[in-house]
């Protein structure tokens, strides 16, 4: 829904001279913000951009992203809630670091394999 209200392809307008600087195209950068929250949104995204494209950078960059983070925010609904964790203060923001990580790490190995 929130990509097809247009509201992702404006974030994406908006924020894509930050996304330029740290070499990541714009196009990826849907697939990062919504990586996070929805792995099978991501996965979406992720399956549009290698069908369109199959052999560019831009598939290889986010095939990687698909497979360095994860869907944080599922992660510790489920498995904070099945064992009646309800302080996750500091696992949301380390599990946030490491998505932010894992993206930045796909931005800079992403060049060097392709």
């Amino acid at each position: 829904m929130f990509r097809a209200s247009g509201a992702l392809d404006i974030m994406a307008t908006i924020l894509s001279p930050i996304t330029n600087l740290i070499g990541m195209p714009a196009e990826a950068l849907p697939m990062a913000l919504i990586r996070p929250l929805s792995g099978s949104g991501a996965f979406g995204i992720m399956s549009e951009i290698v069908t369109n494209e199959p052999l560019s950078f831009l598939s290889y960059l986010v095939s990687t992203m698909q497979g360095s983070t994860e869907t944080t925010f599922y992660v510790l609904a489920v498995y904070f809630g099945s064992v009646g964790i309800k302080k996750t203060r500091y696992a949301l923001s380390a599990a946030l670091c490491a998505d932010v990580v894992g993206i930045f790490t796909s931005v800079i190995i992403s060049p060097i394999i392709f």
